[in-house]
């Protein structure tokens, strides 16, 4: 007796999914166009300083640092389309206020410091409902897969955006710029319209909200799957910034090489996220997810020990490079492995607030190490700033090692 096998459709012709999707390939496209051209426009029109081009730059951090707790509460206890399209609108009305406002002659260094907070906070609050949803959206079986497709596309549209964004800018201004990430807003908000949802299994009307934040941390912390995720994930996020803030200063003004070479070097670490993120379903199916997670970060670390070794001058710039894109494969390969593992683990009632804690902890952890790096750079120099990045990198395996997430499939 033969049993007949039901395929799976692909999950591009899964509706819902697929709209997902393409709303946020566009809106990510966007985001980073404005992610070059909100400080070009500050330094260019405005003659912004390096102070205020760095708070500029920092607003959108601390938008995480002081709402993210209460954004996953909030969003557990509501449905995740409304809040994805509305934060689509109110970015894509906040970024058109910048162009009127440089073609009225009103826009000041205060209007782009609006801009970031509102834009932050509606950022994380999309982001906290987007990963929340796509469980319901695939099932968890397929999580993987899935994340694959979201990240890898992800990562490649920071590189085309990043990368379209000085040209774009030199072509047509840095007000067409955002004007053209305002309306990938737009898109996003009219694809999302096509994507169903659950409604969520609502709390009491009493129960206070710090009670449910409160759950939310409680869970995360007793989870050792995710409790190993945090870690490993915080230990990498201090450690990019200490390798990667202080290149300019070691390439441009130490070594005395052409701006291009930088933008190599950066380059080359966002195709390595683009090509880890990538493979990672395939890699996930072959190894466990778990076991491929903590092997990656095993396998790369004598990469780390090259990064620093780019202060030296010559050809260890470039051998430095493809050491950076190595680590930066793993971090692709990783976003993907552990955001599934997350999501799989996770009850549909707490994906929100297990998401904005998260974030909340890894985004301090990146604010910690540009914090460090400019410490330390400025008490030892910027070599002793990339050589600790490596260190704290090169161990950053060893929350793995009497972990269960290595066993998980």
């Amino acid at each position: 007796m033969s049993t007949t096998v039901t395929e799976e459709p692909p999950l591009l012709r899964l509706p819902g999914f697929r709209n997902l999707f393409l709303a946020g390939a566009v809106s990510q496209l966007g985001s980073q166009i404005s992610y070059v051209a909100l400080p070009l426009l500050a330094v260019t029109a405005l003659g912004a300083g390096a102070g205020e081009v760095g708070l500029l730059a920092a607003l959108g951090t601390l938008t995480v640092l002081l709402l993210g707790l209460p954004a996953g509460a909030w969003v557990d206890r509501v449905r995740r389309r409304p809040v994805m399209i509305a934060t689509d609108l109110l970015r894509a009305a906040v970024l058109l206020s910048v162009p009127l406002a440089w073609w009225g002659g009103w826009l000041s260094m205060g209007h782009l410091y609006v801009v970031a907070v509102l834009t932050g906070a509606a950022t994380l609050l999309f982001d906290v409902a987007s990963y929340s949803l796509v469980p319901a959206l695939v099932g968890r079986e397929r999580l993987t897969a899935a994340n694959t497709l979201l990240v890898g596309t992800g990562a490649g549209m920071d590189v085309a955006g990043r990368s379209a964004a000085g040209v774009l800018a030199q072509v047509a201004g840095a007000p067409v710029a955002i004007l053209l990430d305002a309306l990938s807003y737009l898109w996003s908000a009219a694809w999302l319209r096509g994507v169903p949802e659950p409604r969520p299994a609502r709390k009491p009307a009493a129960e206070p909200m710090g009670g449910q934040i409160a759950e939310g941390v409680r869970f995360l912390f007793g989870n050792p799957i995710l409790v190993t995720a945090l870690l490993q994930g915080t230990m990498a996020n201090l450690a990019f910034p200490l390798c990667s803030v202080l290149l300019p200063v070691v390439l441009v003004q130490g070594l005395g090489l052409p701006e291009w070479v930088l933008g190599a070097y950066l380059a080359a670490g966002g195709l390595g996220v683009l090509a880890g993120s990538s493979s990672a379903h395939a890699i996930g199916r072959r190894l466990g997810t778990g076991r491929a997670a903590w092997l990656a970060s095993l396998v790369t670390t004598p990469a780390a020990f090259v990064v620093p070794l780019l202060s030296l001058g010559g050809a260890w710039v470039w051998a430095s490079a493809a050491a950076w894109f190595v680590l930066t494969f793993r971090t692709g390969l990783n976003n993907v492995l552990l955001v599934s593992l997350r999501q799989r683990v996770t009850p549909d009632a707490m994906l929100g607030r297990m998401t904005a804690t998260m974030r909340l902890l890894l985004t301090g952890a990146l604010g910690a190490g540009g914090l460090l790096a400019a410490a330390v750079g400025e008490l030892w120099g910027a070599g002793a700033a990339l050589a600790l990045g490596a260190a704290i990198m090169a161990l950053s395996w060893l929350p793995y090692v009497r972990s269960p997430l290595r066993h998980e499939p």
